[in-house]
């Protein structure tokens, strides 16, 4: 199954738009297939990562789906589209964070293996049960994340080759998550894998999801900055003025 990328105008990133059914279709399909899969998203870490880290840039090139998940992402993709014509949805119907499209999961025909892997391990136990509550015709298996640490990642790639999953959740942190997933992923079992971020805790309902309508107004960064500021505020204050640099010196150099 191949999906067309389109360009997010001046972060220089391509993305996958899709709505919350195009994804559940696009993973019917990568379901039955039974090949090994990537589900990654773009926000403004991501971005900045994508342009300063070669590893990470050429995980995100080969990965299948790249979700729109930051608002700023979502808008210069929408203003771009807007410029081309054609799709007159809501652009907000794009807007895919992992908390949007794991509840969809109950749709997906065949699902009936998922791994769990991340958060501590009260968080992973109450997603896990979470999934299953989604999910009652899958099982669900769940591995704590905290502490990563080779011996970890050892231990997981062991239980997820005894495992078998259809779909793996992996929510270690970004770009920890990506690091592990371009490492392992010629030898880990056909699945996939979805690196989910902090989704694993927001499932788990450890950490409080912002209201819709500041998702809505591009306001969940203020939200996760009261909530969490020793955590945030630098890509809040400080990752946006790298960003920058990083783009005009794209720029200066002659590429779109």
């Amino acid at each position: 199954m191949t999906l067309q990328r389109q360009p997010v105008p001046v972060l220089g990133v391509d993305a996958t738009p899709l709505d919350v059914d195009g994804l559940t279709a696009v993973l019917d399909g990568f379901l039955a297939d039974g090949r090994t899969r990537t589900v990654v998203g773009h926000n403004l870490h991501s971005v900045t990562l994508f342009h300063s880290e070669p590893q990470f840039r050429k995980f995100y090139e080969n990965s299948d789906v790249v979700l729109l998940d930051g608002a700023p992402v979502l808008w210069l993709w929408g203003r771009g589209r807007e410029k081309s014509g054609g799709d007159t949805r809501p652009v907000m119907d794009y807007r895919l964070g992992s908390t949007d499209w794991i509840p969809a999961l109950g749709q997906l025909d065949g699902l009936h293996r998922i791994a769990v892997v991340g958060a501590g391990a009260s968080a992973n136990a109450k997603a896990v049960a979470k999934l299953q509550a989604i999910v009652p015709g899958a099982t669900v298996s769940g591995m704590p994340g905290e502490d990563w640490n080779p011996e970890l990642e050892e231990k997981a790639a062991a239980w997820l080759a005894e495992l078998q999953p259809q779909l793996v959740l992996i929510g270690l942190g970004m770009p920890l998550q990506e690091e592990v997933l371009w490492r392992r992923l010629p030898s880990l079992p056909p699945a996939v894998y979805c690196a989910v971020g902090g989704a694993i805790e927001q499932i788990a309902g450890i950490q409080k999801l912002a209201p819709r309508w500041l998702g809505r107004l591009g306001l969940e960064w203020a939200w996760r900055l009261l909530l969490h500021p020793r955590r945030v505020a630098y890509r809040v204050f400080g990752e946006p003025w790298v960003l920058l640099a990083l783009l005009l010196r794209r720029r200066l150099r002659g590429r779109d």
